[in-house]
């Protein structure tokens, strides 16, 4: 069985959730992500809890398309997380058919952190969502090592790991860890390439991991490895934000390419097609 592939919003941020839809049944994807919580106040986001018509123009464009909603961005839990804000967005989630959501850990109270997971997990096993966490080097969750310890201490079955090829190269997590993630706990992974030098500063990190990734195959990260570790049938996120390049060739002919980069990765390490060190 062959992978899925889902078109990430952040490749496309500047897209409305029906665009997405759109522009991932034009370039070939099975699924595509929206966003409807912003990453920090102001950013951008598409808030469909509360805008029903674009709420029933995403639903129409899916089933004019046959292209799905798979992930849901994005749930930070930080130090004054209350789950009652997030139902609206779960039950929005519902309607779509997702199937899973992007959680961000952003409070420094790691048992703090680890309660309010855990409420969020029970919360959203009605609605037939798993809680995917996503480490990053620059909040709290900012490793592999972090985000085992946190969803394994919350114990929720619905539980999980979100592994984003960038995060995971920049946060210096391991190879050898992949091996300890449960493999129930794995709902999706997030494609990229980006340069093999590191930014050595937190602004840096972030400039690079929101607008100046590389598709597949043009950077220094060893993707052969990570997916070779990774299971073989996971779902594929094709996160690819490059803000020169898309200005350069526009989305359809940037989502097309990363679609293209990413299914020959992927699948040439599923069939062995070149040796992985």
């Amino acid at each position: 069985m062959q992978p899925t592939y889902s078109l990430a919003q952040l490749t496309a941020l500047n897209l409305s959730p029906p665009q997405m839809i759109e522009l991932a049944a034009r370039t070939g994807y099975d699924q595509a992500g929206v966003r409807l919580l912003p990453v920090a106040p102001g950013a951008v986001a598409y808030p469909l809890m509360t805008d029903k018509p674009m709420l029933r123009e995403t639903l129409a464009r899916m089933n004019d398309t046959g292209v799905r909603i798979f992930d849901l961005e994005l749930i930070r839990i930080g130090a004054d997380f209350e789950l009652e804000r997030y139902l609206p967005f779960l039950e929005t989630g519902a309607a779509l058919g997702a199937r899973a959501v992007l959680v961000a850990g952003d409070d420094p109270e790691e048992a703090r952190l680890i309660e309010h997971y855990a409420q969020l997990c029970d919360a959203m096993l009605p609605f037939g969502l798993s809680a995917d966490l996503e480490f990053m080097p620059w909040p709290p969750v900012r490793d592999l090592d972090s985000a085992l310890r946190i969803v394994g201490r919350a114990d929720r079955r619905n539980g999980g790991i979100l592994v984003d090829a960038l995060h995971f190269d920049r946060s210096a997590s391991r190879f050898a860890q992949l091996a300890e993630i449960p493999a129930e706990w794995l709902h999706y992974a997030q494609i990229c390439d980006g340069p093999a030098e590191r930014p050595t500063t937190t602004e840096a990190l972030i400039q690079a991991a929101r607008g100046e990734r590389l598709l597949p195959g043009e950077g220094g990260i060893d993707l052969r490895r990570l997916w070779h570790e990774l299971p073989a049938e996971l779902p594929v996120s094709i996160e690819i934000p490059n803000d020169r390049r898309v200005a350069e060739m526009g989305h359809e002919a940037w989502a097309r390419a990363a679609l293209q980069a990413a299914r020959a990765l992927v699948e040439g390490v599923r069939l062995k097609a070149f040796p992985v060190a």
